[in-house]
């Protein structure tokens, strides 16, 4: 058989042929048009950048950190752990972004003592010094117990441009919260701070806009003179509060924090030349990024979700903002980023196919040098990695969590070696494949097998076949005699429950998140590396990792 040699071994374009999935009644069929991947052993040009740490993170919905971080007396247990299984994985616990639209809503409360947060204060005019039609959140001290909940974490932490910019009452919050957060974000806790969230739908202009809390003229300049304002007051009082954060080593921003791509008031382009980094204080480029609202049409697991294809084109997009500032040479985050905005869909955001749409994600966001991924989060979300506490939903680990950590597990430990990853390009967009390189030596293959299975589709009767793929891998001059597999699995890409990885469960009623050996799950396969290659069988709705032994 003729082999084709793909764009890791030669470092060459990306080309992509017709949809050869089998249907979910297929039986070993087989993968990329059935020729052997020629994939090299020493790292191709078309490898990314070396991966930084913590490449796998989060978000979390301002107003909602309390319930996912608890507070010192009563400190979120589960959080933890599920944090600690991925940082035990790539060398570092993820990094936690605090914000979102809640956090340009807040209003700091020193009367109020017996909640972290007020969500209540959306019901009433806060101390009636909102402009009209504006509503906020109000937090007090103890919202900000939650950053000593979760050792060995850093965080960004983000301030109010949307109030503070337009009203008393949230520039006297701003300037009566900077020493509360600096002294509660001590001792190595803090990563960099953050200064309005999405700012480029404050204007009315943008009805997309969670508030408009911008009715008068809104372009580059008018946003860059409040971000200017504001920054040089958050960092003259830090300056006075904490003066070894306000040194230059130590202070700096995340932004813009745009989400869409330009609209005819802010630019990309034009808020960095009229300003914004004027005084050398952004750290990291971010932009924010969704595969899809829920209010789109036509949206589907198998065609939003499920869709190699998808997940290049929105990538594509997030690369396209960034290329106005690449010679700034600032890395670039996606700080916010889930599978479908306004907290997700039941039935496609809560399944096992966000699940691997979720390792597919960070897979390809790694190799497009892409140097850190936050999904988002917040209670009663359904694209939710975990349900922190009991609310409108149960307390639980939910599916997108465990594409996080197949994604971490395919990355490994980035603080102890340097590893790049490569795509390996497919013919179908069911269907992704992955390359570790780790010192520059091949170490692991991932195959995401995207084609959708229902387990439920026949109700109570017995479910159709499952098909499955078959990989055929060749790999020259390759030195490891086998390979150890490891499965990312459900009953079903519609499943909810009974996901496992490399036979683990992570669910919060076995043991509060930490990893859990089941035993009706197989694992510790092994496949034999002959003449130079392997074949691996990727059953529908389902992923595995090749670690070469």
């Amino acid at each position: 058989m003729v082999a084709i040699v793909l764009a890791i071994g030669l470092g060459v374009g990306l080309s992509r042929g017709g949809h050869n999935s089998a249907s979910s009644g297929s039986s070993g069929s087989n993968g990329s048009s059935g020729f052997p991947i020629i994939i090299s052993n020493v790292v191709p040009q078309a490898a990314s950048q070396p991966v930084p740490e913590a490449f796998i993170s989060f978000a979390i919905e301002f107003g909602h950190f309390p319930d996912f971080a608890g507070n010192l007396s009563t400190p979120n247990i589960f959080s933890n752990n599920l944090l600690n299984n991925i940082g035990n994985l790539t060398g570092t616990k993820p990094y936690i972004r605090v914000g979102g639209t809640s956090a340009d809503e807040a209003l700091y409360n020193v009367s109020l003592q017996t909640s972290a947060v007020n969500r209540n204060a959306r019901s009433r005019p806060s101390a009636g010094s909102l402009p009209h039609g504006i509503s906020s959140i109000e937090i007090g001290e103890t919202f900000f117990e939650s950053y000593g909940t979760w050792p060995d974490t850093k965080y960004t932490h983000a301030f109010s441009l949307g109030l503070a910019g337009i009203c008393a009452a949230g520039w006297s919050s701003l300037i009566a919260t900077v020493p509360i957060a600096c002294k509660a974000l001590g001792n190595g806790k803090l990563l960099w701070w953050e200064y309005g969230n999405e700012p480029d739908l404050y204007s009315n202009s943008n009805p997309g806009g969670p508030q408009q809390f911008r009715r008068g003229p809104w372009g580059d300049p008018e946003y860059v003179f409040q971000w200017q304002n504001g920054t040089r007051q958050i960092r003259e009082t830090l300056a006075q509060a904490c003066p070894d954060m306000a040194t230059a080593d130590a202070y700096g921003y995340i932004a813009p924090s745009f989400w869409l791509p330009d609209n005819n008031e802010l630019t990309i382009g034009g808020t960095f030349s009229s300003g914004l980094n004027a005084d050398n204080d952004v750290k990291l480029i971010s932009f924010h990024n969704y595969i899809a609202s829920t209010s789109d049409l036509g949206i589907s697991l198998q065609g939003t979700l499920l869709n190699h294809t998808n997940t290049i084109q929105s990538i594509a997009q997030q690369l396209n903002k960034y290329s106005f500032l690449a010679n700034t040479s600032i890395p670039f985050i996606i700080s916010e980023t889930n599978s479908l905005s306004d907290i997700g869909t039941p039935g496609i955001s809560d399944t096992f196919g966000a699940a691997l749409w979720t390792m597919d994600y960070n897979l390809w966001s790694a190799s497009q040098n892409i140097s850190r991924v936050h999904m988002q989060q917040g209670t009663n979300f359904f694209y939710n990695a975990w349900q922190p506490i009991q609310s409108n939903m149960a307390i639980a680990t939910k599916p997108p969590y465990y594409g996080s950590i197949a994604a971490a597990a395919m990355l490994g430990n980035s603080t102890a070696s340097e590893v790049k990853i490569a795509n390996i390009p497919l013919n179908s967009s069911t269907e992704a494949a992955y390359a570790t390189y780790v010192d520059s030596k091949l170490a692991r293959i991932a195959v995401i097998n995207m084609q959708g299975y229902n387990a439920t589709e026949s109700g109570p009767q017995t479910p159709p076949p499952r098909g499955q793929q078959s990989y055929v891998f060749s790999i020259p001059h390759v030195t490891s005699t086998s390979a150890r597999v490891r499965r990312l699995i459900a009953n079903g890409s519609d499943s909810t429950t009974g996901i496992s990885f490399d036979g683990y469960s992570y669910a919060y009623e076995l043991q509060q998140g930490v990893p859990v050996l089941l035993g009706n799950v197989t694992r510790g396969e092994t496949i034999t590396i002959s003449n130079e290659g392997l074949t691996v069988q990727v059953m529908d709705s389902s992923a595995a990792i090749l670690d070469f032994i």
